[in-house]
């Protein structure tokens, strides 16, 4: 499961990528589960770092990527030059925690109202946490350069800010989901509930939005029609 995470604490465009990957793997040949999966740091750095610059090359060279620079095949030559890239491994970690930490970039906007600070006709003030000088910091841009780089962050249409693969594809999750779940000895949970918008903010954010400011409960009686001046 990989959740795309764009930006900074400054708004910057800084991608990368959250992975969740099984402790175990399938061998549909066999029909049997092979566990634990051990994965060399190095050998998965050098295959990601290879995988990336060759997918974007050739992108380049089908006319897919659209950019000001006109340098950027010496970017790219300089990337893949570049002895190592920088990727974190955790042999376990909790789905709760991973799921926690990963809705955070796949279920909100990229800058939290309560870090504005002023907005006026000319410019946005907002705090930012810099972690080199470890204190906040306020950052202002015009509302040009606000909309600007908040329009990077925002997916293509259609775009999904999680993507499955492997067992988790969704072409595969009919076929092998009984198997993997005998083989590991589980039995599948039902899938919850969804909760409704007012239950939802009620249990996250403690606000029951059908409450007024007398305390009462609110409901729906009808629209008016509007009044043509």
């Amino acid at each position: 499961m990989v959740v795309p995470h764009t930006f900074g604490g400054y708004l910057n465009f800084n991608c990368h990528l959250h992975i969740l990957v099984s402790a175990g793997g399938l061998k549909e040949s066999e029909g049997r589960w092979i566990a634990p999966l051990w994965f060399n740091k190095q050998e998965v750095m050098e295959i990601w770092h290879d995988a990336v610059i060759t997918y974007l090359r050739q992108a380049l060279k089908a006319n897919a990527i659209k950019s000001d620079r006109k340098d950027l095949d010496e970017v790219l030559t300089a990337e893949y030059e570049r002895p190592r890239w920088i990727i974190h491994i955790h042999d376990s970690m909790p789905r709760k925690h991973f799921l926690r930490y990963a809705a955070r970039y796949a279920r909100r906007p990229p800058i939290a109202q309560r870090r504005l600070l002023r907005v006026s006709d000319r410019e946005v003030e907002f705090c930012t946490k810099d972690k080199r000088q470890k204190r906040w910091v306020t950052t202002r841009h015009s509302l040009r350069e606000f909309v600007a780089v908040l329009a990077e962050h925002i997916p293509d249409r259609y775009g999904h800010t999680i993507r499955y693969f492997g067992l988790l594809a969704p072409r595969a999750r009919n076929r092998t989901y009984a198997a993997v779940f005998a083989l590991v000895g589980q039995v599948k949970r039902p899938r919850p509930k969804r909760l409704s918008w007012q239950a939802s903010l009620r249990k996250y954010f403690g606000v029951d939005p059908l409450i007024d400011s007398h305390g009462q409960s609110m409901r729906w009686i009808g629209r008016l029609t509007p009044v043509t001046p």
